[in-house]
């Protein structure tokens, strides 16, 4: 780490304590993983301290990983399935930092912060829509860029690439209509694991 982001790890872990369950560094990027239950008052003191100062919220996003590390020669991935990941940006430090809280796989649930940084406002909706984490205290969680009577969540990486149902327009019922998939699962190309990619241990 350089000195700049040796710092202010330094100054999270000392602000956080046990809030904080991992520090690393990427890209010149510092990342923060967060309990989830700890989110909200950890993202406050990160806008409201002046030595953080992230008083913009650039991007939010839902994580599946249940498929993460099973191509590795270990196979497996062990862990949560969810996380929630959070960019922040400080233009009085002219820094970014990233936090990444996990969560529960039965019921990925997270406290909003749309009243911190209001732009979490529609990435938070869109992370309910296509991975089904729930943000609670979010103001109108409802789906932003799938249709109402839509079935799952589609970014999961267990949804069907053919989807649960389809739609088309009933000219005898003159409305739209969702009836069963009617088109049959294929795959054009096989799926090759090549090993040479991967470091011997």
């Amino acid at each position: 780490m350089t000195d700049s982001i040796q710092d202010l790890a330094d100054h999270a872990r000392e602000l956080f304590g046990g809030a904080i369950t991992d520090v690393r560094e990427s890209a010149g990027q510092l990342t923060l993983e967060l309990r989830r239950d700890d989110i909200l008052p950890v993202c406050t003191r990160l806008r409201d301290d002046s030595a953080f100062a992230f008083a913009q919220l650039m991007d939010l996003c839902g994580v599946d990983y249940l498929d993460y590390g099973k191509e590795s020669p270990a196979g497996s991935r062990s862990g949560p399935r969810f996380a929630v990941v959070y960019h922040l940006l400080s233009l009085k430090h002219n820094r970014r930092i990233r936090l990444r809280a996990w969560l529960d796989e039965e019921m990925p649930l997270i406290a909003s912060v749309t009243h911190i940084w209001n732009s979490a406002n529609w990435y938070e909706r869109e992370a309910f829509d296509l991975f089904g984490i729930v943000f609670e205290g979010h103001p109108d969680l409802r789906r932003i860029l799938t249709d109402y009577g839509f079935v799952g969540h589609p970014f999961r990486k267990d949804f069907p690439l053919i989807g649960q149902v389809e739609m088309r327009y009933d000219p005898e019922k003159q409305r739209v209509v969702y009836q069963p998939v009617s088109i049959e699962p294929r795959v054009l190309v096989p799926r090759v694991i090549r090993e040479e990619g991967f470091a011997k241990e």
